[in-house]
């Protein structure tokens, strides 16, 4: 049997509300990468250093744990359909406003803001996701929502493409607003989670400690492993239209340059959706580590293709490996999660290990200025050292693959 058989089977609401969880998690990281496409122009508008603008960056990851928590608490106990509504709205909003900044300070203001909202959006909608399909779809509607986010990269970069050089930086983030129109299709289609509604008919309510007792230790392991694959991903995205324009020496609207990001995006799609696939037969902690190990031999075609086509064939396989790592990973959390805890903590761990992660690009930067301006070197490095790091740490955790939602579980740690 295909491992994308049990997408067929989907019910029609159950497809809406996948679709509306990958949409959510495709339009945040739209507006958050397109920042990154326009490092440069921001740093000359506002006459600083590259690296005050990336710190932009820094501050949104910064603050997505703070919306992690507190949206997936909301969602915890008030549903996750109309937290996930108040969601999108809140960071289209702050998406808008960033294009009114009248100075880097104001801009970075707003960045931190809209790491907030952008840090709810998705542990609640995996939770809704996951909650309202069988256990035998999770591994591949995983792989799915996890694609939404290179699909996202992927939109920003053509936009970036057929806009910037029309309506500049402040124009592409006023077509950010757009997300907010997801709201209307989520409030026809998409319904609340059956688990979240019967959890609430038979469940006490608790607090966030009572809730975490006996789960203190899985938490911070989750934060690790998060933090790792945040690492990975960043590592390979966030610099990468800066490593085209300076090492690669491609202007920023060139059909080269997205090209280029485009194949890397269509690789993170691919694998993805196939490894996500995969982790339902071979496991979610051995398909992790299959993946990110693969990531190490493709970097030197990754960095150091020598002509375009093989740049595109590196940029593609790097991704495949990197994004099909990630494809495991909502349908990981939200299986470890204990009952009560599952709109908060796979977002609370994944948006913290954003945080141990914010520092990736500035550190990529000084690992380049090191080496004679070598981003490429820096890059390369980083992500070899992060393939290892995050398999060691997927290999000495738990995992809890086809548990049934609405169970209560044992108390336990690592």
């Amino acid at each position: 049997m295909s491992p994308f058989a049990p997408l067929r089977e989907l019910n029609t609401t159950q497809r809406h509300t996948v679709l509306a969880s990958f949409l959510g998690w495709t339009l945040d990281a739209f507006d958050y990468f397109l920042l990154t496409f326009v490092i440069v122009s921001v740093a000359q508008e506002f006459h600083v250093g590259k690296e005050h603008v990336t710190y932009g960056l820094f501050l949104t990851l910064a603050a997505r744990p703070l919306g992690a928590l507190l949206f997936g608490r909301l969602a915890d106990r008030y549903g996750r359909r109309p937290i996930l509504m108040l969601d999108v709205i809140l960071f289209s909003l702050f998406e808008l406003a960033t294009a009114f900044a009248n100075s880097l300070t104001a801009l970075l203001v707003l960045r931190f803001l809209f790491g907030i909202a952008m840090g709810g959006e998705w542990g609640i909608g995996a939770s809704l996701a996951m909650e309202s399909i069988p256990a035998k779809a999770r591994g591949v509607v995983s792989g799915l929502l996890q694609s939404g986010y290179p699909v996202g990269f992927f939109l920003g970069a053509l936009v970036n493409w057929l806009l910037v050089d029309h309506i500049g930086w402040r124009g592409l983030f006023v077509v950010g607003a757009a997300p907010a129109l997801l709201v209307l299709y989520i409030r026809r289609t998409v319904p609340e989670s059956e688990v979240w509604q019967q959890g609430q008919a038979t469940q006490p309510r608790r607090g966030l400690l009572e809730s975490m007792r006996g789960h203190w230790k899985l938490a911070i392991y989750l934060m690790l492993l998060m933090m790792a694959f945040n690492m990975f991903s960043h590592g390979s995205q966030d610099l990468y239209h800066t490593f085209e324009e300076e090492s690669l020496h491609l202007p920023t609207g060139s059909g080269a340059a997205f090209m280029l990001v485009a194949m890397l995006n269509l690789g993170a799609l691919v694998g993805g959706l196939f490894f996500g696939a995969l982790s339902e037969r071979f496991g979610r902690r051995r398909t992790i580590i299959l993946a990110a190990l693969l990531a190490i031999p493709v970097i030197p075609l990754w960095m150091h293709g020598g002509s375009l086509p093989l740049l595109a064939l590196g940029a593609f396989l790097v991704q495949v490996m990197v994004q099909g790592a990630w494809g495991v990973v909502p349908t990981h959390l939200n299986e470890l999660a204990p009952e009560g805890m599952r709109g908060t903590l796979p977002g609370f761990a994944y948006q913290t290990g954003n945080l141990l992660a914010a520092v990736t690009a500035n550190a990529q930067l000084w690992i380049a200025g090191w080496h004679g301006g070598d981003l490429a070197f820096a890059m390369s490095v980083w992500i070899a050292g992060v393939a290892v790091l995050l398999a060691v740490l997927a290999w000495l955790g738990p995992e809890a693959r086809g548990v049934r939602f609405g169970q209560p579980r044992p108390e336990k740690g690592v």
